[in-house]
């Protein structure tokens, strides 16, 4: 081959090469990559996906009677539609369809899956809620090696039986309401030379040890080897219930572990009404919080049954009433959420609901379910002048838009307290389980409660 030919398949590949790192940065070629791979819609509902390519694709439904492309049924289960244009696709029944894209009818280009779904309405929240890892007691979420006054290693809990995940309930017949009740009164009778009898639950059963506390070196104090966290997580707001079935979600954002950052496991929690008695104003820089209170041993008015990147959920004992909305709202999908304004309920003196006008500048179109799927803005004077915006303990509050629930407050901007993220209802609306044609995937979160952990 000559010199001049292999200059020439040099320049074509060259040219080649930038021309499909053009085409792969280019919008058209980004908003393909950005199509969802799932979408859920109510029965006549219609979305358009926007590719802006030249090409033409066909798409191939198994259920090809449960959704219509651009206005038209499907030829032997599939429609031919040019990218260039928006394809409209448009819900006719209950049910899930798996649509498969293919360029010029060969090469595999996108799968997506359209659940059709009935819609769900539910009673929007607001309340100010107590949020406890376990009905009483402390939780035990480890064990912590002592060295002790002997230069020896020693884990006496541990070898009693103690595993994580138990709760420890009583000691010495004392009942418990707090980590740091559990960790002093193990040190006083450490120093006294009594043994620790220790009541604890274990996979729903009641049990009973005897653990000789050590003098550990590291910390001056006697001790049982356990690391262990307090039951109560702090205060926090419900988002929605369903009125029928009484399940509810709150939060909006997962519990995680300050050491660890993975998720709470809570197998025995519960939820009990709070009020708020005062607000410790937001600014840059400094996140503000509310300062809420519930009473020790009050009746619960709700369980926990898991604790997910959207949040919490479990059942009511009984309805909750809301002046503010008495009837119940839907919903809205994803693609039911508009840039504009908004309105969020909450609650910041006593048990009063308020509402307050926000402004969501921003929705994210998401490929898959995913915590931060708007930006708002607190733009009601009244709730600036009380919190100075978003603030720690309003997280779950219910963001309400065209007489629907959008989503929930979770995250405040720390340099703009007026502005923070929120998390699509959609998505925990789906945890919940309530759409019956399947659930989307499930996303990590960025922690936004963490609980610290004590050791004994």
């Amino acid at each position: 081959m000559s010199r001049n030919s292999r200059s020439r398949r040099r320049a074509v590949g060259i040219v080649l090469a930038v021309f499909i790192v053009a085409l792969f940065f280019s919008p058209p070629f980004q908003n393909m990559r950005r199509l969802p791979s799932q979408i859920r819609l109510t029965p006549g509902q219609l979305q358009q996906i926007v590719v802006g390519l030249p090409f033409g694709v066909s798409v191939r439904a198994d259920q090809s009677d449960l959704v219509r492309l651009n206005g038209r049924e499907a030829v032997d289960g599939a429609w031919s539609v040019n990218l260039w244009r928006p394809v409209a696709i448009e819900s006719l029944a209950l049910g899930r369809a798996n649509l498969d894209f293919r360029l010029f009818g060969l090469i595999p280009f996108k799968k997506m899956v359209v659940e059709v779904v009935p819609r769900v309405s539910l009673m929007p929240g607001g309340h100010s809620i107590g949020v406890l890892l376990a009905a009483d007691g402390v939780l035990v979420v480890g064990h912590d090696a002592i060295l002790g006054g002997d230069g020896k290693i020693h884990r006496p809990a541990l070898e009693a039986g103690i595993v994580k995940g138990d709760v420890i309930v009583r000691i010495n017949g004392r009942r418990l309401y707090g980590d740091e009740e559990a960790k002093d009164l193990i040190d006083q009778l450490g120093r006294l030379g009594k043994p620790v009898e220790i009541e604890y639950r274990h996979q729903g059963q009641t049990n009973m040890t005897i653990v000789k506390p050590v003098f550990c070196r590291e910390t001056g104090r006697f001790r049982v080897g356990l690391l262990i966290r307090d039951a109560a997580a702090g205060v926090g707001t419900l988002t929605f219930f369903d009125p029928t079935t009484l399940r509810y979600g709150a939060l909006g954002h997962v519990i995680t572990d300050v050491d660890t950052s993975l998720p709470v496991t809570i197998d025995d929690g519960r939820i009990v009404s709070a009020v708020v008695s005062g607000i410790e104003q937001g600014r840059r820089g400094q996140p503000g919080e509310k300062i809420g209170a519930y009473l020790e041993g009050q009746d619960a008015i709700g369980t926990i049954t898991h604790n997910s990147a959207f949040g919490i959920g479990g059942t009511l004992r009984a309805p909750l009433t809301n002046d503010l909305f008495p009837s119940p709202l839907p919903v809205a999908l994803s693609q039911e959420v508009e840039e504009g304004p908004a309105e969020i309920v909450t609650v910041v003196n006593g048990d009063r609901l308020e509402k307050f006008s926000v402004q969501i500048q921003k929705v994210m179109r998401q490929a898959k379910p995913d915590t931060k799927g708007l930006v708002i803005k607190v733009t009601d004077a009244r709730l600036l002048a009380r919190t100075g915006g978003i603030v720690q303990g309003m997280s779950g509050s219910p963001i309400i838009q065209n007489g629907r629930i959008v989503g929930a407050v979770t995250h405040v901007f720390v340099n703009d307290p007026s502005r923070g993220y929120g998390v699509l209802a959609e998505w925990m609306a789906a945890e919940m389980g309530l759409f019956k044609q399947g659930s989307l995937t499930r996303s990590r979160a960025l922690p936004e409660v963490d609980i610290g952990l004590l050791k004994t």
